[in-house]
């Protein structure tokens, strides 16, 4: 990761990954993949999100087989992509379906984890009475196997790649976590369980409840600072057992692999929800115990959450503690993935959005998928699928703006509102239309000139707004945006009027402006967006 912005590396230069995770299927046939790099294609994508599990890349013990791998390094280099490849390992949601079977059969040397005391696998009651297994977090030599296999995978990736750079990031493991208990109950577990905390560890803790939150802070302000788990951390003491030792486990695996080949590590996460431990993935790097996973596993570089719920902004908010950069591994392909791709990068600065299964973009959501796997089918957002032709225009600009946007990142020069987050109750007095002037907005300030945005305006119900504004320079402002209606005003109370010297509609080309209507009469005096637009605006402030 570049260590002054929020963004990963490619070619040498900062870069944003405009993307798309394939379902974990796809990428097991290159010929499949084929059809699914030209989709790609046409939906503006720069970079896929692709698994390399276990299972395939060490069919037997100490025999690796790449050659997959190189395929779809140069179908990436074909479509001038990039590829962040996702290690399937030991963990697939929390499962171990992509071990190889080898692994999977010796249940002595590589454990199962003991949901319940003495059973190698168990029926959630939680989780809709699904059978579950999956391998121990306590398992050394499923530990060693696992980082043996992606050290030499990322061997590979150094031979092949470290001239091209087509491979830019890594993720280690996939939603990682134990369901259906807060911790495993197997008698190493539980002997485990009783032993004195790491002193280190606890002293860590300690000294880093500023960011924690609420329940767990307090559980460690008020723990003893030595003694058992449930000395140190109380009511929270099994998460965080799990969270320790499952921590411990990938950043061995991720430190194996950088010291083969030294690439951006990252984690994802199945989110918690507020519910309780158990009912999701249990110890994975959830922004509950991120604190843990900062001290376990040094070798991860980001936190990242699987976002498939309603609150999109709140879970971004949280994922953005600590410093960590806002990396979107996964969300839903549904009517909000384009505005929710723009605010990422102009509010968040974010390193990476990528639709789960954008293959399937402009379809309805697959409700019976999203129930057995933890969406929220709630969400009224999910019956609505993308608009392919938006999406793609919204990733295609953005792309073409990728040296301003990385130049802007880490400052106030790039901003973004959307509808989410605005309180949509407008004043109405005698049961007329709103006053234009009461209406709910927020406002983005760059210095002494603001820009107020307006959305979900009278008789206009859409709730998909969004506005990214970049200041190029002191006078001169790029604007993105849809759903909404923007009001610029000057704050400088030596300078308090301002004129538009001119607005154009237009596109980047190469890298460079390229102007197409000037809009310097109706459309200035009043800067409504019904369609996602991109322009070009320069002022003068004067009194």
């Amino acid at each position: 990761m570049n260590s002054k912005r929020t963004v990963l590396t490619a070619d040498g230069k900062p870069f944003i990954a405009i993307a798309g995770e394939v379902h974990n299927s796809s990428s097991s046939s290159a010929e499949y993949m084929e059809s699914v790099w030209k989709r790609a294609e046409e939906l503006g994508l720069n970079t896929l999100l692709l698994p390399v599990t276990w299972e395939l890349t060490e069919p037997v013990e100490g025999q690796f087989s790449f050659e997959l791998v190189d395929t779809l390094i140069e179908q990436a280099r074909s479509f001038q992509m990039k590829i962040i490849f996702l290690w399937f390992g030991t963990w697939k949601n929390a499962q171990c379906m992509y071990a190889p079977e080898w692994v999977k059969k010796d249940m002595k040397r590589f454990p199962r984890a003991q949901v319940e005391k003495g059973k190698n696998k168990t029926r959630l009651s939680m989780f809709y009475g699904m059978e579950y297994t999956t391998l121990s977090y306590l398992g050394e030599e499923t530990n060693r196997a696992d980082a043996k296999a992606f050290a030499k995978f990322m061997k590979h990736l150094k031979e092949v790649d470290s001239q091209e750079h087509t491979v830019i990031a890594v993720q280690v493991e996939n939603e990682t976590g134990l369901q259906g208990a807060a911790r495993e109950h197997s008698d190493q577990a539980d002997f485990l369980f009783e032993q004195p905390v790491p002193e280190a560890f606890v002293s860590y803790m300690k000294s880093h409840t500023e960011s924690m939150e609420a329940g767990i802070k307090e559980a460690v302000q008020k723990g003893k600072d030595s003694g058992s788990w449930k000395d140190v951390f109380g009511d929270y003491a099994e998460e965080v057992f799990s969270a320790y030792y499952i921590a411990g486990y990938v950043g061995k695996v991720a430190a194996a692999g950088r010291a083969e080949y030294d690439l951006p590590m990252v984690v994802n996460c199945w989110l918690d929800k507020g519910g309780e431990a158990g009912q999701y993935p249990t110890g994975g790097p959830i922004a509950k115990v991120m604190e843990v996973w900062k001290y376990a596993a040094p070798a991860i570089d980001v936190f990242a959450p699987d976002i498939y719920v309603p609150y999109f902004c709140d879970i971004c908010d949280t994922y953005t503690k600590l410093g960590n950069p806002l990396f979107i591994p996964e969300t839903a392909v549904h009517s909000h993935a384009a505005p929710r791709l723009v605010y990422s990068i102009g509010h968040y600065h974010a390193a990476c959005f990528a639709p789960f299964g954008f293959e399937d973009m402009g379809q309805p959501f697959d409700d019976i998928t999203a129930y057995l796997f933890g969406v929220d089918v709630t969400d009224p957002l999910l019956q609505i699928p993308q608009d392919i032709s938006e999406y793609a225009w919204c990733a295609k600009t953005l792309n073409s703006m990728m040296p301003l946007l990385t130049d802007k990142y880490g400052s106030d020069e790039l901003q973004a509102v959307c509808s989410e987050t605005m309180d949509m109750t407008l004043a109405e007095p005698n049961g007329g239309f709103a006053d234009m002037g009461n209406m709910a907005g927020e406002t983005m300030m760059f210095d002494d000139f603001g820009f107020q945005v307006i959305m979900n305006i009278p008789l206009v119900k859409r709730k998909d707004g969004v506005c990214l504004i970049l200041r190029e320079s002191r006078d001169t402002y790029y604007i993105l945006a849809n759903g909404c209606m923007i009001t610029a005003f000057s704050a400088n109370p030596e300078k308090t009027f301002y004129d538009i010297i001119s607005l154009e509609e237009g596109e980047f080309v190469d890298g460079r402006w390229k102007a197409g209507r000037r809009l310097n009469g109706d459309e200035a005096s009043r800067l409504c967006f019904n369609n996602y637009e991109l322009l070009k605006l320069k002022v003068f402030q004067y009194q």
